[in-house]
């Protein structure tokens, strides 16, 4: 434990960074994952929701700085490609 104010206010101000960070990932995992559970099912509605909620909160992440632009981008288009063999 840092004995300097800064230092510790550095400290307090990672955890909370941190927890902020942390939960933002997991919010965009959880869309990606209800995308690709709907995608394993084979309903096609279904998918088409969820990847219609599951784009802008991946792009919010890059906005955010969870994810980098690039890596978005890939999963938000591999993700349409998925759907898109799906409707077909």
């Amino acid at each position: 434990m840092p004995n300097i104010a800064s230092s510790r206010k550095r400290v307090r101000t990672t955890a909370k960074r941190t927890a902020i960070n942390t939960s933002r990932k997991t919010r965009v995992r959880g869309f990606i994952r209800k995308v690709e559970e709907a995608i394993t099912k084979g309903d096609k509605t279904a998918a088409l929701a969820a990847l219609k909620a599951a784009e802008p909160e991946i792009m919010r992440g890059v906005s955010k700085g969870i994810l980098h632009k690039n890596t978005g981008s890939r999963k938000v288009s591999r993700l349409t490609k998925r759907v898109a063999k799906l409707a077909k």
